[in-house]
């Protein structure tokens, strides 16, 4: 187990020591959880100096992040010759001063991810054009991962109601900020040729074509074979099978991996809350196109 992997089992396990009142803080306006991402791990991050050949994979919470960390983990692997399945998790806001000094250090290709607004990721990453895949998933089924997760994630405040999780994540007071907030500040990246943008309903329906359009991305090369074993042992069945090994809180981070989820939890006002907000912000957007919102969440 790495130093950093350590340090997080240790700073999960005092969540569970923390008031229910005390485990989310603002910076800079954004909630975020004080155990994992407290400010002085913020505030260090600013400073971060990227690479043109970092591997950068950015979700917004819930939306397939820890199931593309194996994915990608895997096409590392096979086209570079490099396991790092025992590596650091790789999201940067859980790093503290200590562990990105390693990380600077560390040789390349780095692998690194981040929750994070696209606004507040550290500029470096813009100005070296580090490649970043970014993942998006519906709203409805991102709403109801995210609720479960806080259920069981000791690091988070766990007593909020189906009712309070929802009115907050509309409103956008959830940790890492709103998730339209998060999609509208992507749509304005989608030209940019070091960002690629997929969905999770993308990678549910045919996973071997979303990991060949990855790797090339990457420039990773893969023969067929190799791509069709990363595929069998990327299912999301796979990977919560090998969570408890891969993952700090792996059973908490993979929970159903449904596309549909949400219609066992909204009633027909929240639904059509959403939808409102869906069109009201999206409507007319190229990512909420891609997001195919009618055929999932209609």
């Amino acid at each position: 187990m790495s130093d950093s992997t350590a340090s997080l089992e240790s700073r999960v396990e005092m969540g569970k020591d923390i008031s229910e009142e005390d485990k989310l803080y603002r910076y800079k306006g954004v909630l975020y959880p004080l155990i994992v991402c407290p400010e002085d791990h913020l505030k260090h991050l600013e400073s971060f100096k990227a690479r043109e050949d970092d591997i950068m994979l950015v979700a917004y919470p819930k939306c397939g992040f820890n199931w593309m960390v194996g994915v990608l983990r895997k096409i590392i692997a096979a086209a570079k010759g490099i396991n790092m399945e025992s590596m650091m998790p790789p999201l940067i806001e859980f790093f503290g001063p200590d562990v990105l000094k390693t990380v600077e250090d560390a040789p390349s290709p780095r692998f690194l991810g981040t929750h994070m607004h696209p606004d507040n990721i550290p500029s470096s990453f813009y100005t070296k054009k580090t490649k970043m895949m970014v993942v998006f998933r519906n709203p409805k089924d991102t709403l109801v991962s995210y609720y479960h997760f806080f259920k069981t994630n000791p690091v988070l405040p766990s007593g909020q109601s189906w009712e309070t999780f929802y009115s907050n994540f509309m409103s956008g007071d959830v940790p890492w900020g709103s998730y339209f907030d998060h999609t509208l500040a992507w749509e304005k990246r989608l030209d940019d040729p070091n960002v690629m943008v997929v969905t999770y309903e993308e990678l549910k329906q045919d996973l071997s074509k979303s990991i060949r359009l990855i790797s090339t991305f990457f420039g990773c090369s893969l023969t067929e074979a190799q791509v069709q074993q990363i595929t069998e042992a990327s299912s999301f069945k796979a990977m919560k099978q090998n969570a408890s090994f891969s993952h700090t809180l792996g059973d908490s981070i993979f929970r159903k991996g449904e596309v549909g989820d949400w219609k066992n939890h909204f009633t027909a006002e929240q639904s059509q809350k959403m939808d409102d907000a869906f069109h009201k912000h999206l409507a007319g957007t190229r990512l909420g196109a891609k997001l195919n919102y009618q055929q999932y969440c209609q």
